[in-house]
């Protein structure tokens, strides 16, 4: 019989299901310590947020998951509180084609914003995703509900796996990267999964994180 092959399909049976189960163990015990040494950081970030303009400190959003399926994913909110309604007014000025808005310069962002992300730290409520299923730490980036929709069947293979708060995407082009590159680079972390990957991955977030990409 001929074997399966596909930019999916990288591994037998077998294995995949032991790399989903200590890929999982890895999540939990990683996001679980992650929230507990951070909750001091997690204080500073939520009274400089709270100081910055008087405005909720988290910000949630539903996406698109594994299979298609929709969570709420938490960040800190960067952005000024009527961000959704300010988004039709600057949809003209979106700097990626495709199934995704993007601004190098959003007005939206507040000055407390502009560091939190300059250092990926709006993310870190993400880590409460991750530890309740709803993400993995590296996966493809979530999609909007919006933007699945305009989904080609190609872009559609990036569902098939969790979500994650970063990934090869998040650590290489980032914001420098077009919507068809980004789906790319996600299928080509697909491709290559393993748990060592995933470390590396990790790795070369952490450091992203301690020094931005100026794209980034």
């Amino acid at each position: 019989m001929k074997e399966e092959t596909g930019p999916l399909v990288n591994q037998r049976p077998n294995s995949r299901v032991i790399y989903r189960f200590f890929k999982r163990l890895a999540d939990i015990i990683l996001s679980g310590t992650g929230l507990i040494l951070l909750s001091w950081l997690f204080l500073i970030l939520a009274l400089l947020i709270k100081l910055n303009d008087g405005g909720t400190v988290f910000y949630s959003q539903i996406r698109i998951g594994k299979g298609r399926k929709p969570f709420r994913m938490w960040k800190f909110r960067s952005m000024v509180t009527n961000a959704k309604e300010l988004k039709e007014e600057l949809m003209a000025q979106n700097e990626i084609e495709g199934a995704m808005f993007k601004m190098q310069n959003d007005p939206r962002v507040t000055k407390v914003g502009k560091v939190i992300r300059k250092y990926s730290l709006d993310e870190l409520p993400q880590l409460w995703n991750v530890l309740i299923g709803d993400m993995s730490l590296v996966g493809p980036r979530p999609p909007l509900p919006k933007e699945v929709e305009q989904y080609t069947d190609h872009d559609l293979l990036r569902l098939m796996a969790k979500p994650g708060c970063t990934g090869l995407w998040q650590v290489t082009s980032r914001s420098s990267a077009s919507f068809s590159e980004m789906v790319n680079l996600d299928l080509m972390y697909l491709e290559k999964r393993s748990l060592h990957y995933d470390f590396i991955l990790i790795l070369r977030t952490i450091k992203i994180m301690i020094v931005p990409n100026k794209t980034a």
